[in-house]
């Protein structure tokens, strides 16, 4: 029976960087992971049927539609086409050297990989059933449980992988639906909305609140719908969906006001589900250490350690957003405290994107939040209509908005709406990793033209001397 200082049950981003740091520290460390499709490749969710992917096709689609629409309008002339086929290679394609690259980085740093499903058999024990149905003991000082997150399901719709599919299946669509209807006006529901909108389906977004993205900045969320309606997205809010029916032509789903009222149907080609994500705990042997998920699945951990002595928990089967880099950082901070070290993860400054054009960023307290604590703020505000690099580029649509204590001028969070805001959130996390005030992004020379001025610009505003608008 093969021992390890650390086994890893799951191989995700979580799980390989746990892994990967694991072995850097000098650990004997064996990851566990029986892949999406079972003897498949590592990488969880994120890499083979999540984030990755869903990027690959936001990027193709977002050209393929700035082709169409944008390019004549700054001099270039071109035939269109869509080759559909060779947009999901290309997906495939990256996918494959991405998990490829976890492969090559466990061997470097000397890190087992165990294929198939773990289960833990007792205190330091962990089964692994192999596609064969051989299974094998591992023997480890401590187990570290990464094993992500699945699509949640929705009473009256039946997800067949056909007609009605979740955030996978509407990644291989075999043809462009004429229409498509998306349940749940969250963060995956929109991106691939958008993919599929940009390549030329009529899009209806159903969402049971009454508005998007919640817990978004409300005033980000509100001119975030009316971006994509302008684009061609339509909503449905405070809609609750009660039933489903496919057949070969199509679904045709039942709604009604969430307020009551009269129900109605709408058809379309494909349905998308996508109302959140729940905990992959099931069948991990949890209860021979004495572990209890709660009703919804989560695991309680404190400091990633559980109730159960050497065992720990990282990534979207604890609380807290269901995020690809929420995951890497509970990883090197668990492996750390494992190897001694004094492992630390700053819950406050974990930033949010959504890859629509134009982009959602978001770090830190909203206005909702700080209105609720009672802490006293100021608001920096800066649009991109008045930054010289986003209006050249025709994309100036969307702001940037710093929130300041009143009092000390300390960064309480950070919200943004335009192009390539994904890129430029990383400058106020670090900004309010150091605890930074207003001022001092203000006060720092950034380059010329470019968009990240509205960084500072914004940040300028929370005194009142925003310079260019």
């Amino acid at each position: 029976m093969p021992a390890y200082d650390v086994v890893i049950i799951g191989g995700g981003p979580g799980g390989y960087n746990a892994a990967i740091r694991a072995g850097q520290l000098g650990l004997s460390v064996a990851c566990v992971d029986k892949g999406i499709v079972p003897g498949g490749p590592l990488g969880g969710t994120c890499l083979n049927v999540g984030c990755m992917p869903s990027k690959a096709l936001l990027h193709a689609s977002e050209l393929y539609e700035m082709a169409l629409k944008d390019f004549a309008g700054l001099g270039i002339e071109t035939a269109v086409g869509l080759n559909l086929p060779n947009m999901m290679k290309q997906k495939a394609d990256s996918v494959a050297q991405l998990t490829k690259g976890i492969e090559f980085l466990f061997k470097k740093n000397k890190v087992d990989w165990v294929k198939g499903a773990g289960a833990i058999t007792g205190p330091g024990k962990v089964a692994v059933t192999a596609v064969d149905g051989s299974v094998t003991q591992l023997e480890a000082k401590n187990i570290v449980i990464a094993t992500g997150s699945e699509p949640s399901p929705l009473a009256g719709v039946a997800v067949d992988g056909m007609r009605i599919v979740d955030s996978a299946g509407a990644l291989a669509f075999p043809e462009v639906p004429k229409s498509l209807i998306v349940i749940g006006a969250g963060v995956i529901g929109l991106e691939l909305g958008s993919v599929w909108r940009r390549l030329g389906s009529e899009v209806t977004v159903v969402e049971y609140l009454d508005r998007i993205t919640p817990g978004i900045d409300a005033e980000v969320a509100k001119t975030f719908q009316r971006a994509l309606t302008k684009q061609g997205m339509t909503f449905k809010l405070a809609s609750k969906v009660t039933g489903a029916r496919a057949s070969d032509q199509g679904v045709t789903l039942t709604l009604e006001p969430v307020a009551g009222g009269e129900a109605e149907t709408l058809k379309a080609d494909y349905v998308l589900l996508c109302v959140g994500r729940r905990p992959y705990t099931e069948g991990l042997g949890l209860e021979t250490v004495g572990i209890t998920p709660d009703k919804r699945g989560f695991i309680e951990t404190d400091h990633w350690r559980t109730s159960a002595a050497g065992v720990w928990a990282i990534g979207d089967v604890t609380h807290g957003p269901m995020l690809a880099h929420k995951a890497e950082d509970e990883a090197v901070a668990c492996i750390e405290t494992i190897a001694g070290k004094a492992g630390h993860m700053n819950y406050d400054i974990i930033p949010g994107v959504i890859y629509t054009f134009p982009e959602v960023a978001v770090v830190g307290k909203t206005e909702e939040d700080l209105k609720a604590e009672g802490v006293a703020y100021k608001v920096g505000k800066f649009p991109f209509t008045a930054n010289s690099r986003a209006k050249i580029n025709h994309e100036a649509e969307g702001f940037v908005k710093v929130l300041a204590d009143a009092k000390t001028d300390r960064v309480l969070g950070v919200h943004m709406i335009g192009p390539d805001v994904s890129e430029m959130i990383g400058e106020y996390c670090v900004a309010m990793e150091f605890s930074a005030a207003s001022e001092d992004v203000a006060r720092t020379c950034h380059p010329h033209p470019t968009r990240s001025e509205a960084l500072r610009q914004a940040a300028m505003g929370v005194e009142g001397w925003t310079m260019q608008a």
